[in-house]
C-alpha cells in the first residue's frame, strides 16, 4: 500500500465508525451543525492542518494528500468545517504572505483550536476604511461557508487601494452572523453583517485580487476531490441496490436500462477523478496552468456528482425519493457544491477568457 492508500484507509475507517449516516443527520439537525467530539478526532489525526507547513504546526503535506482526505469527507457527507478551515482559511493565510498572521493563526488552525471562515471570495460586498484606530469594515456577505460558528472571519473588502483581505474576530463589535436555510442540510452557510467592525489587515492592501484568485483555484481543486468522493459513493449505492433489489424474479441490475445508467455513472465518476487529480497535481506543482485545471475540474466534477446523485435516485425508484433514504442528502450536496464556487457555465466562461488571454 502507498502512503495515500494508508491515509485513505485511516480516514475512511474513522468516518465510517464516527460519522455514519445517523450521526451525520444528528449533527446536521443540531442547532450549531457542529460536533466538537468528532472535530477533536479529526484533529487527533492532524486533518485540519494536513496541508499546513510544518513550521506552523501542520503536517506539511500537499494537495494530493489533502484531496484524499476531502474525497473521504465527501463520501461521508462530513458536516464539519474541513473545507472552510483546512482549505479556504489556511490557503488564504498562506497566500497572503503575512508571516505574522500565519505564525499567529496557523498553529491554532492545525491544532483544531481555530475555525476559520472566508467571506467575499467570489465578489467583494464590503468596504474598508482606514481610521485613526485602525481598519473598519462595513457591508453584508451572504453564503459564508461555516460562517456562523467560525472563530475568525477572513473577509475580502474593497479599500481605496483595491480589494484587500482582512481578519475579523468573532467577538468584534458591529459583527452579526445569521445562519441561512440552504439546500444542503449537511453544510452550513451564514449571512455576515459588519457595521464599522474593527478588522486587521492581512497581507498588503490592494493585493486581494491576487489572493482571492489563488484561493479560488485551490478551492475548486479541493471541492473537485470532495465531489469525486460523493459521486463514487452514490455509484456504489446504486450498484448495490441494483444487485439486491428484485423485480419480476430478477435483480433489477440485469435490466438493460439499469445497466446503462450505472455504466454512465461509472464513466462520469472516472472522468471526474481524472480532472480532480489533475487540478490537485497542478496545485502541488505550482504550474501556470492551475487556473485552467481548476476550472476544468470545477466543470466536470460538479456535473458528474450531480448526474450521479440524480441517477442514484432513479435507480432506487420510489424509496430514493423518501426523506428517510440518504439519496436525497447526496443530491442536495451535489447541487449545492456545484454552485458554491461558481456554476459550470461560469467556469466555462472563465476557461474561454483564459484561452483568449493565452492567444495574446
Amino acid at each position: 500500500m502507498t502512503m495515500a492508500d494508508d491515509l485513505r484507509a485511516s480516514v475512511r475507517g474513522l468516518l465510517e465508525s464516527a460519522a455514519p449516516e445517523a450521526e451525520v443527520r444528528r449533527i446536521a439537525d443540531s442547532p450549531s451543525g457542529f460536533d466538537a467530539g468528532l472535530w477533536g478526532r479529526l484533529t487527533g489525526m492532524g486533518l485540519p492542518g494536513i496541508a499546513v507547513p510544518e513550521e506552523f504546526g501542520g503536517a506539511g503535506a500537499g494537495f494530493a494528500e489533502l484531496g484524499v482526505v476531502l474525497e473521504e469527507a465527501g463520501r461521508a457527507l462530513l458536516p464539519l468545517p474541513l473545507l472552510s478551515t483546512a482549505v479556504l482559511g489556511a490557503q488564504a493565510l498562506l497566500l497572503s504572505g503575512d508571516t505574522e498572521a500565519q505564525a499567529t493563526c496557523l498553529p491554532q488552525l492545525a491544532e483544531g483550536r481555530l475555525r476559520v471562515a472566508v467571506g467575499g471570495l467570489g465578489r467583494a460586498a464590503c468596504s474598508a476604511v482606514a481610521g485613526p484606530r485602525g481598519w473598519l469594515l462595513d457591508g453584508i456577505v451572504d453564503g459564508v461557508l461555516d460562517g456562523a460558528g467560525a472563530d475568525l472571519l477572513l473577509v475580502f473588502a474593497t479599500a481605496d487601494e483595491g480589494l484587500t483581505l482582512f481578519a475579523v474576530e468573532a467577538s468584534a463589535p458591529g459583527l452579526s452572523r445569521t445562519p441561512l436555510r440552504t439546500l444542503d442540510l449537511t453544510r452550513r452557510q451564514a449571512r455576515v453583517e459588519l457595521h464599522a467592525s474593527p478588522a486587521t489587515l492581512i497581507g498588503t492592501a490592494g493585493d486581494g485580487d491576487r489572493v482571492a484568485a489563488a484561493v479560488l483555484d485551490r478551492a475548486l481543486a479541493a471541492m473537485a476531490a470532495e465531489q469525486v468522493g460523493g459521486a463514487q459513493r452514490v455509484l456504489e449505492m446504486a450498484v448495490e441496490y441494483a444487485r439486491t433489489r428484485y423485480q419480476f424474479g430478477r435483480a433489477i441490475g440485469s435490466f438493460q436500462a439499469i445497466k446503462h445508467r450505472c455504466a454512465d455513472m461509472l464513466i462520469d465518476v472516472e472522468r471526474a477523478r481524472v480532472a480532480a487529480d489533475a487540478a490537485l497535481a497542478a496545485v502541488d506543482a505550482g504550474t501556470p496552468d492551475l487556473p485552467v485545471a481548476a476550472r476544468v475540474a470545477g466543470t466536470f466534477c460538479g456535473e458528474a456528482f450531480f448526474l450521479a446523485a440524480a441517477a442514484n435516485i432513479q435507480v432506487h425508484g420510489g424509496i430514493g425519493f423518501t426523506w428517510e433514504h440518504p439519496a436525497h442528502l447526496y443530491y442536495r450536496r451535489a447541487k449545492s457544491s456545484q454552485l458554491l464556487f461558481g456554476s459550470p457555465d461560469e467556469h466555462r466562461e472563465a476557461l474561454m477568457r483564459l484561452w483568449e488571454g493565452s492567444r495574446g
